[in-house]
């Protein structure tokens, strides 16, 4: 007789209840890793029997074709909405429709970018205004999806429940927590992940589909910036080999690595010489998360703690169970921790991250713009071919005095870096409408928030600055030079900036935008706010990044 699956599992469902007392493993929260390619597969002797496609030779016919320019030359700009090939939570109960909530765009800055629609408030997408001819673009982007960082949340709870499993008196995990009894924890510390190189893969791709004509511009080989940390010079490559193609990257460009690291002079990681970003200023916003997570988890942690057994849980574990669906997601593709939480959970969690973001490194830090500013400076060097002189900021005097690792001539500009570099760069460049309803609260969940972790700093997120010729007002055989940018494909906003108009296209005139942004650099006090000893306001009521004195 057959029987239908389910019953069959329903039986060994019953079977298993009947022989386990939802007694833990020993193992359970232990830490499982693989190391690839294994130590003994190290053998070199073996590589001439595999010469690279250079010298095999045989390519067949290898023409080009033209330079793609999607964004001129397509009726709608393309958006990026899936996170395949990762388990999306809600395809997991609804695998035919996706209901109106995803928890995958709560997770904050542990969100896979996505693009953002009309979220900055301005109606448009990345296609070139009617009459317009982009003539340059510069790209800031985050690194991949990458595992948590050494000693956070997700490994000390993963310790907890291993020295539970192995205590004398063990412990057990029953209904929802049962996959707690033979789980373990399989991420690393800080890397890439598989899907993180994809997203700078991809990322590479769509940008050569959609700026691959300003290619054509060029009469040397680009620069591209990262800085060293690893999963930096992982992203950087990536995007390259999406961009310029896997067996072309390599001859294709020069990768210019800065050193990340205390002392160091860096844009891309300003925090390394602003000391007010390394003490109780930059605190502040997990003081400020930590405040609301006890909060919005008050009626979480009872109602799983139920079904744990010889472990107590508190609102810091619950979070980093929280953290540990992210996590595991991006890393292997699949996290039933998803599972546990519901939607009102899941908004609180993502709170949580604009609070962190908000205060730590965004609008209600006093060192957020002074941190930023460096690469405001650069964005103006660039823009106006003027070479940089001074450097008193986060500039490193040695490679942006050097025409060579810091040209000026270039159609496409690509710099790396990480989430909480983009968000003082923002705060930097004074894109206001992100910070209309500051200063956040911190004991609820303010309506119309519009600083959210998951729309500015994702995984992979990326500001486009575009830099388009159109005809000049009122001079329909004139050009003039404009800029605009997108965040994450959404038209950004720069009534914020002095001298920049309103728009319905979020365009300002280079020039313009130019004088704002040296009104800007001349404001913000860089010795005061990043060396300066003075405790930060709390209340905080800062919303432009800067310590008023």
């Amino acid at each position: 007789m057959a029987f239908p699956i389910r019953l069959l599992l329903a039986f060994c469902s019953a079977s298993v209840v009947l022989a386990s007392p939802w007694k833990g493993s020993t193992y359970a929260g232990a830490t499982s890793t693989a190391v690839f390619p294994p130590p003994s597969a190290t053998d070199t002797s073996v590589d001439s029997y595999f010469p690279g496609p250079a010298e095999v030779g045989h390519a067949g016919p290898t023409p080009t074709g033209d330079e793609p320019m999607l964004v001129a030359t397509a009726p709608v700009a393309p958006v990026k909405e899936d996170v395949y090939p990762l388990i999306d939570p809600v395809e997991v109960q609804s695998p035919v429709k996706k209901p109106s909530f995803d928890p995958v765009r709560s997770w904050g800055n542990l969100s896979p970018w996505f693009s953002v629609g009309n979220k900055w408030g301005i109606d448009a997408d990345a296609t070139v205004p009617s009459g317009c001819e982009l003539t340059q673009v510069h790209l800031l982007h985050r690194h991949g999806a990458r595992y948590p960082t050494s000693g956070s949340g997700p490994s000390q709870f993963s310790a907890k429940i291993h020295a539970a499993a192995t205590s004398k008196s063990g412990f057990s995990a029953s209904g929802p927590l049962d996959f707690l009894n033979t789980w373990t924890y399989k991420l690393g510390a800080e890397l890439l992940t598989p899907f993180g190189r994809q997203q700078l893969f991809d990322l590479g791709i769509a940008f050569r589909v959609k700026y691959g004509h300003l290619l054509n511009g060029f009469t040397d080989l680009p620069v591209f910036r990262t800085t060293s940390e690893a999963r930096m010079v992982d992203s950087a490559l990536n995007f390259a080999a999406g961009f310029f193609g896997v067996q072309q990257y390599q001859d294709s460009y020069h990768q210019l690595i800065i050193i990340e690291d205390d002392g160091f002079n860096n844009t891309l990681s300003p925090w390394t010489t602003c000391p007010n970003a390394n003490n109780d200023i930059e605190n502040i916003g997990y003081l400020a998360s930590g405040n609301w997570t006890p909060i919005y988890l008050k009626d979480t942690v009872p109602r799983l703690q139920r079904y744990l057994k010889g472990v107590e849980l508190d609102a810091s574990d619950v979070r980093s169970m929280q953290d540990l669906c992210a996590y595991e997601t991006v890393a292997l593709g699949y996290s039933a921790f998803c599972e546990l939480f519901t939607e009102e959970e899941w908004k609180g969690y993502e709170y949580a991250f604009d609070l962190e973001l908000w205060y730590s490194f965004g609008p209600g830090n006093p060192a957020s713009a002074a941190q930023g500013i460096g690469y405001v400076q650069e964005l103006v060097s660039r823009l106006t071919q003027i070479p940089l002189t001074e450097f008193s900021t986060s500039l490193n005097g040695t490679l942006d005095s050097s025409n060579v690792t810091f040209p000026l001539n270039q159609p496409i500009y690509v710099d790396a870096t990480h989430d909480t570099v983009i968000s003082v760069i923002l705060v930097a460049l004074n894109f206001t409408t992100m910070a209309a309803n500051g200063p956040l609260p911190v004991d609820h969940i303010p309506k119309h928030q519009t600083y959210t972790g998951q729309h500015i700093t994702p995984f992979a997120s990326n500001l486009v600055g575009q830099v388009l010729s159109c005809p000049a007002k009122g001079k329909s055989q004139e050009k003039e030079s404009y800029i605009r940018f997108l965040l994450n494909d959404g038209v950004v906003p720069l009534t914020g900036i002095a001298h920049c108009a309103d728009s319905k296209n979020g365009l300002c005139l280079v020039e313009d935008f130019v004088q704002g942004m040296k009104q800007r650099i001349a404001e913000v006090d860089v010795d005061y706010d990043c060396y300066a000893n003075y405790t930060a306001p709390w209340p905080d009521n800062i919303i432009d990044g800067r310590m008023h004195k």
